[in-house]
């Protein structure tokens, strides 16, 4: 069967359409492509720059906080203490040797005191110590520290075996941890203040909670900055942030990780614990 001339000239006419079109098709999808995969570099970018400056800042506060407390410490405790031992140490002529030997011993006491706490107060200095001891030991040296104050009674309990999250895992969670208790003891009036560490197989869970005056649920959202960081902050390392109040329940912060999950690092991997 013969084509036709009209027939003929269409296909020349298709073929070199699809000929003509073809290489446009291709530069416009790649093109698109370009375009995308720019977007997306350009999102990895200002996430890994957010990460940053949202780690820096965490740092930063988390010293402030603990010079705060170390400041206090020095003033109310170490000052004190120091004081008594030099008015100890005014030993009266009449005194007895028995007498004197006593208030020497009574002083050499306070002064070692005083070294223990200083030094415990000197691991407290950079957030460096958290790399170096890892979550659970820093936890349990600044409860210590807090409990010491008086100003209000923390239990620490440690389930499963504990393991390394991430540097900068830990670091962010000390901070929610510090950022619960600067909350609990401005607004909360509380007198307790309960933190488990629960290490799971796939999971880890941090709850910090107090048995002070709570608010209602509703209100969370017109809350002070403080909770909005938790939230923040937790999100920022891949974790979920369940925080539940009622007046007159006192306030119970949950934060959960699963510690193969990833999250943006600050060197722009993504990085996540082995």
């Amino acid at each position: 069967m013969q084509i036709s001339t009209k027939e003929t000239v269409e296909l020349i006419v298709t073929a070199t359409l699809i000929f003509l079109l073809a290489p446009a098709f291709v530069l416009i999808y790649v093109n698109l492509y370009n375009q995308r995969k720019k977007k997306l570099v350009e999102e990895k970018a200002l996430l890994e720059s957010q990460f940053q400056q949202e780690l820096l800042k965490t740092q930063v506060e988390m010293q402030e906080q603990t010079l705060n407390h170390i400041s206090r410490e020095i003033h109310d405790n170490v000052t004190q203490v120091l004081s008594f031992v030099k008015l100890n140490l005014a030993i009266p002529a009449k005194a007895t040797p028995e007498q004197a030997e006593q208030k020497i011993s009574e002083s050499r006491n306070l002064v070692a005191q005083v070294i223990n706490d200083l030094r415990d107060l000197s691991k407290s200095l950079s957030y460096e110590h958290i790399m170096q001891l890892g979550l659970v030991q820093t936890m349990e040296i600044e409860t210590s520290r807090v409990n010491k104050s008086g100003i209000i009674n923390i239990i620490l309990a440690i389930g499963g075996n504990a393991r390394n999250l991430g540097e900068e895992r830990e670091l962010v969670l000390f901070r929610i941890f510090q950022e619960a208790l600067n909350n609990t003891l401005k607004h909360s009036g509380a007198k307790q203040l309960k933190i488990s560490l629960d290490y799971f197989d796939h999971l880890f869970n941090l709850t910090i909670q107090d048995n002070g005056v709570g608010f209602p649920a509703h209100s969370l959202n017109k809350s002070g900055s403080g909770l909005r960081n938790i939230v923040n902050r937790a999100a920022l390392i891949g974790a979920d942030a369940v925080i539940d109040s009622a007046p007159g329940k006192g306030c119970c912060i949950k934060i959960t990780i699963d510690p193969l999950t990833q999250y943006t690092h600050a060197n722009g991997n993504h990085y996540s614990p082995g």
